[in-house]
């Protein structure tokens, strides 16, 4: 008797929630599909607004799911996809009555009392936690990093709403298959709820990037931490959006920049490993003008062929060497690769990597103009569309995501450095079989099994 009753909240919880999320989503359906088959006009800015706040509230994975998927191009209209991309931090926190509950459970009743002190209102709060300022018993300062409750049984409701999305958007289109994409979502969606997995993260990345001085990565305070509640050493720093306003010179976001650079490469290069949500929320800015680099629940290590992909279709683009980008496209998954596809595939590729392929000392702004870019996607979907769409391997999302997360920082620094020469002496020494030593061994010191990652 007492089990079911014990069930009944999380399942009147998971109906109210797939009840909200249906209404928000199939509104967006019902809606665009009236416009589009019924000729019935929408004002979407007003309805954009209305689900970006709707999601917002829900808070949980769909609010993260819908800031991805407005990186994603045409995959929504355009007003969609500006009111999306601001669901990054911006959900109101949660009350301190939820925050006193959630502590208890994650570190018994006399939590309290293992802080010197923990502030009752949050420091940020984003789609599965939010961040509360504490001090240790020794006087350290913490980030206090508390998940929302419910989030294992709501991930699925959200999920299943995003295949609502995507049914509509290939019921419109077939440009773009969808399994992969939704197939990888969830793998890394799953994975951010899983405190302990990103701990280990954080001691991947210190690892990873001991010898780079000028970025820091925090400390975790395992005897502070759960399942759901992860604490760390607090990086004092200023957002990069104020950083920014303090008139800061040229000299000084070239500095910025290069380390944004190799805070995010070094991974990738030599260890097969990415920080999957390089957006401007996730770096803080030290007195010293050094990186703080944060919040590591979106992580992916990648097959050592795939990066050496990258790097050979980096060099197909510069030389022109078809074949070569042939054998790239094949590294990274891409099948059926007829010569079209291809074609149309070197259209992005060109595009993204337009900074590398450059050698001068230019803005990212002029190397890969946002105009440039949206009418390059255009191209690319209208073309895809034609021959009948292609499905993007599932490695290919989130790389897709970092790659774009990682040119809007670049074009808010507006740095001026020589991406070219930068990257040729990074890849200078790469070798396949070196990375996946690498790789292997820093799992290893982090205790990740790379084997049973999807």
């Amino acid at each position: 008797m007492s089990d079911n009753n014990s069930e009944k909240p999380n399942q009147i919880s998971k109906l109210r929630r797939y009840a909200n999320v249906s209404s928000a989503v199939g509104g967006l359906a019902m809606k665009l599909a009236g416009e589009r088959y019924l000729g019935i006009e929408i004002n979407r800015d007003n309805h954009a607004k209305t689900l970006a706040s709707v999601l917002g509230g829900l808070k949980g994975p769909l609010m993260k799911v819908a800031q991805i998927l407005s990186t994603i191009p045409d995959a929504l209209p355009p007003e969609y996809r500006k009111e999306l991309s601001k669901l990054q931090a911006n959900a109101p926190s949660m009350g301190w009555l939820f925050v006193q509950r959630r502590m208890k459970s994650e570190l018994g009743n006399k939590w309290n009392e293992k802080f010197k002190s923990f502030e009752k209102k949050s420091n940020s709060a984003a789609s599965l936690g939010q961040v509360h300022i504490a001090i240790s018993k020794k006087g350290e300062k913490l980030a206090c990093k508390l998940q929302y409750p419910d989030m294992q049984s709501t991930i699925q409701a959200d999920l299943n709403q995003l295949k609502m999305v995507f049914s509509v958007y290939e019921k419109t289109s077939k440009a773009i298959s969808t399994s992969s994409i939704h197939s990888e979502l969830s793998a890394r969606l799953y994975e951010e709820l899983n405190y302990k997995r990103e701990a280990a993260n954080i001691k991947l990345f210190s690892e990873m990037l001991k010898n780079e001085k000028q970025i820091h990565v925090p400390k975790v305070f395992k005897d502070l931490s759960s399942d759901r509640l992860l604490t760390m050493s607090w990086l004092e720093g200023k957002k990069l959006t104020d950083w920014l306003g303090n008139k800061t010179s040229l000299e000084e976001r070239n500095n910025l920049a290069l380390n944004m650079f190799k805070a995010w490469y070094v991974p990738f290069y030599f260890y097969g490993v990415i920080h999957g949500d390089p957006h401007l929320g996730n770096y803080s800015i030290t007195q010293k003008n050094e990186i703080n680099l944060l919040d590591y629940g979106s992580i992916r290590f990648f097959p050592p062929h795939f990066v050496e992909g990258v790097i050979n279709l980096y060099e197909a683009l510069k030389n022109k060497d078809e074949a070569l980008a042939v054998e790239a496209y094949k590294k990274w998954g891409f099948g059926n690769l007829s010569k079209e596809i291809i074609e149309i595939l070197n259209l992005w590729a060109n595009f993204i990597y337009a900074p590398l392929l450059t050698n001068d000392s230019k803005p990212i702004s002029e190397l890969r103009d946002s105009k440039e870019g949206r009418n390059v996607a255009s191209k690319v979907y209208s073309k895809l569309k034609k021959i009948g769409g292609v499905e993007p391997p599932r490695e290919f999302v989130l790389m897709d995501r970092a790659a774009v997360g990682l040119g809007s920082v670049f074009m808010h620094l507006k740095s001026e450095v020589n991406w070219h020469k930068v990257f040729e002496n990074m890849i200078e020494d790469f070798k396949v079989e070196k990375l996946s030593k690498n790789q292997k061994k820093v799992a290893k010191l982090a205790g990740i099994d790379i084997e049973t990652i999807e």
